[in-house]
């Protein structure tokens, strides 16, 4: 299994990720004003509130106190007090579609970007961690929205507020004490975060790769159960789970120590303030209402700076997750369009390889200079072993890769100049390997054309060959067809695939080992549909049985990459070449 891919420092998240949620932010800046100003109405509601109560302790030392509290003070402290929490909760209201709207936008961003990703990367990484990583980096950017407004923002609004009043209220040095109890919580929660980030990663990383590995095992459910490795599949997965284990523990230790860390310089700041403020009021410098005001500043800060930590360390680990997103959405576009791409413009179907060689290394090559010719509806056939490049071409040819010498061209066009939507607009292909939607099988043959009513779905599946199948299942086309397909067997589903071309009415056609599922019964009735769907149209078709080439105008020998021989099958029969060889191979099987 290749090495998962994971964050490039151990240390802490990058906070320059944060700045790639400003381009969303920025086209909701309304209800990001509305929400701001409804925070700081909240925080102005909120350190009113002690203002307010030193004002009624101080009437209550008088001799009439119960005569002269001012009414208007105690109606001031319930409405201060329900003007805080209802500033919250609208602010909170605003901002919640913010952060689902946000969160939609930048899924949907990645959503696009991986398919517009090349297929080398796809083949490169495992489906399950990927998940993961959206999964989290989601759930991250949620975390992120909310933990900035509903807590660091009002958290940093409060202590500017409470520090400058305790400055004109009480004197500097309290403020000063104050300022330097935050500035000590502040560095030894930073010190220690970074210091525990490596932990985080590290599960991360264990719980991405246990995802993987169950994924890729349930995915393989048959190839499992066939060759009885259920035990060497658990042990796999248990492996990757006691790492995530022992990372696990590891967090969770050093989590302590930072919870401890801050509860002891909560506890001496807040004491030496108390015990300030006791001798103020001894020496007659401050009155009671003046330490009952700092006690209750001290406790509205001492909650929100309690969890400081915490959100500081969520804060971190969202950045971490999102990290990972985004870097997916920095992952470069190998094959795209052109800045002065132009749509595919269709005459006859004529598609020419010219001098195509392709490799992904230098000193690995796939295919060597490569040159045929397809003329419009005409059909060019490719054989050859296993591993010679034949499902390169089609590859190639759908521009999943683009070739490193020569080019490839539709009616004298190189497909490179042309936008890939209005290229694979006119392709259709019958894969090798036909992996189905987890849906019905009347939604994976409509695929090919979601405008298509039932009548042509049925249409396509009769052609195909699969209606009378379908018509015996109690559920008809709204038959589940599994995870995969699997459901359906190998030759049903490759019929199905062949439906889905036959819809499109593609104006190319490539049949890749199209019939390799089949029996030589089911081979020969497929075979009348294939030739039934390709009638007229440009068709490359790839192939292992030779039977299924016979009668293809040209038949390209395929070895090492390169083209060994071509010709029909009469001509090739004759030179007593490798295309000989391989018939009478397969002739006595």
């Amino acid at each position: 299994m290749p090495p998962l891919r994971t964050i490039t420092t151990d240390r802490s998240g990058d906070w320059r990720v944060a700045g790639r949620l400003f381009p969303y932010l920025r086209a909701r800046w309304r209800r990001v004003a509305v929400a701001l100003v409804l925070l700081v109405l909240a925080r102005l509601a909120n350190v009113s509130v002690p203002l307010i109560l030193k004002r009624i302790v101080e009437a209550l030392g008088e001799i009439h106190a119960l005569v002269s509290i001012p009414l208007a003070l105690l109606l001031g402290y319930g409405l201060l007090r329900f003007l805080a929490i209802l500033f919250n909760e609208l602010r909170n209201t605003v901002f919640a579609r913010l952060g689902v709207d946000i969160v939609r936008r930048v899924s949907a961003d990645v959503f696009f970007h991986l398919h517009r990703l090349s297929l080398e990367f796809h083949l490169n990484r495992k489906i399950g961690a990927l998940s993961r990583d959206i999964d989290r980096g989601n759930l991250a950017i949620t975390g992120f929205l909310n933990m900035v407004v509903f807590s660091i923002v009002p958290v940093a609004l409060e202590m500017v507020l409470v520090m400058a009043i305790l400055w004109s209220q009480l004197g500097s040095e309290y403020a000063l004490v104050t300022a330097l109890l935050v500035i000590v919580y502040g560095a030894y929660t930073l010190w220690i975060t970074r210091w525990r980030t490596k932990f985080r990663v590290r599960m991360n990383a264990s719980d991405s790769e246990a995802g993987a590995r169950l994924l890729d095992s349930l995915l393989n459910y048959e190839t499992v159960k066939v060759f009885g490795n259920e035990a060497r599949e658990q042990d796999r997965y248990d492996r990757s789970l006691e790492r995530w284990g022992r990372a696990s523990y590891l967090n969770s230790l050093s989590l302590s120590l930072l919870n401890a860390g801050q509860g002891l310089i909560i506890a001496v700041g807040l004491t030496a303030l108390m015990i300030m403020a006791a001798g103020g009021v001894r020496d007659g410098s401050l009155t009671v209402g003046d330490f009952v005001m700092l006690h209750a500043f001290l406790l509205q800060l001492y909650i929100p700076l309690n969890v400081l930590g915490t959100i500081y360390r969520e804060l971190n680990h969202s950045l971490i997750d999102m990290d990972r997103m985004f870097r997916l959405l920095d992952e470069e576009i190998d094959v795209k369009d052109r800045p002065d791409a132009r749509p595919l413009r269709i005459k006859t179907g004529e598609v020419e390889f010219r001098n195509v060689d392709f490799g992904f290394s230098a000193d690995q090559p796939i295919l060597k200079s490569i040159s045929l010719r397809i003329p419009g509806g005409g059909m060019l056939a490719v054989v050859g072993p296993s591993g010679a490049g034949k499902s390169t071409l089609a590859r190639l040819l759908l521009r999943f890769y683009d070739p490193v010498h020569g080019e490839i061209c539709i009616d004298g066009q190189d497909i490179r100049d042309v936008g890939l939507a209005s290229l694979r607009e006119v392709m259709g292909i019958v894969p090798q390997d036909t992996v189905l939607f987890n849906d019905t099988i009347g939604y994976n043959i409509g695929y090919g054309c979601p405008d298509a009513g039932p009548e042509r779905i049925e249409e396509a599946a009769r052609l195909a060959q699969i209606h009378e199948f379908i018509e015996r299942h109690p559920d008809r086309y709204d038959a589940l067809v599994g995870e995969r397909g699997l459901k359906l067997s190998g030759g049903e589903k490759q019929r199905v695939a062949i439906a889905r071309a036959a819809l499109k009415r593609a104006r190319i056609l490539v049949f890749d080992e199209a019939t390799s599922s089949l029996d030589s019964r089911a081979e020969k009735a497929i075979q009348s549909a294939l030739e039934r769907v390709a009638r007229d149209v440009t068709t490359l078709v790839i192939a292992h049985r030779l039977s299924t080439v016979v009668g293809a105008g040209e038949i390209v020998v395929l070895d090492k990459g390169e083209i060994v021989e071509r010709g029909t099958h009469e001509s090739l029969m004759e030179r007593r070449g490798l295309y000989a060889q391989m018939w009478e191979l397969q002739q006595q099987h």
